[in-house]
């Protein structure tokens, strides 16, 4: 009887805590629609946009005060360029989740990562003062969320609000 007690109040327990995103998507649905895309010509391939203005430094550090971006929060214009710099307590990365991105805005956000990335997620970053840099060439204005993928679960998350 104690084990059905256990396994029932741990399935209450994950349930509450998956419940509530949908309310979430939606307002991130009508935000990322309210944001003007920049579409590819249909059939164009979509290529890395050069940085043409100011490059912005993120250190990506893991100590005993947590796992974070320096700054978490990065305002830019479209042209600039973001470099990840890794600091401590990796691997970290720079990822992005489809689902946040402004309408219209991940084939070519995608493109500016680089080859050497993946749907979204640039290369791992294992070692002290390795790299990567982004380029916001050709991206609309909006809120692009970003996560480092092995320290998710200890909320290093950040923001890129790209402004006209």
């Amino acid at each position: 009887m104690r084990v059905l007690g256990v396994a029932l109040l741990s399935g209450v327990v994950l349930l509450g805590a998956c419940g509530g995103g949908e309310s979430q998507n939606a307002a991130t649905d009508s935000a990322a629609s309210a944001t003007p895309a920049v579409t590819p010509t249909p059939g164009a391939a979509v290529t890395m946009a050069p940085i043409t203005g100011t490059i912005h430094e993120v250190k990506m550090t893991g100590d005993a005060n947590g796992y974070r971006y320096e700054p978490a929060s990065i305002t830019a214009k479209p042209g600039d360029g973001i470099k990840f710099i890794m600091v401590s307590g990796g691997p970290h990365n720079v990822a992005f989740d489809p689902a946040t991105l402004p309408a219209g805005q991940m084939a070519q956000l995608w493109a500016n990562m680089g080859a050497n990335s993946a749907d979204g997620s640039s290369p791992m970053l294992v070692n002290a003062n390795e790299e990567f840099t982004l380029s916001l060439g050709n991206l609309a204005p909006g809120k692009y969320p970003f996560h480092c993928t092995p320290h998710l679960a200890m909320n290093m998350r950040g923001e890129l609000t790209i402004t006209p």
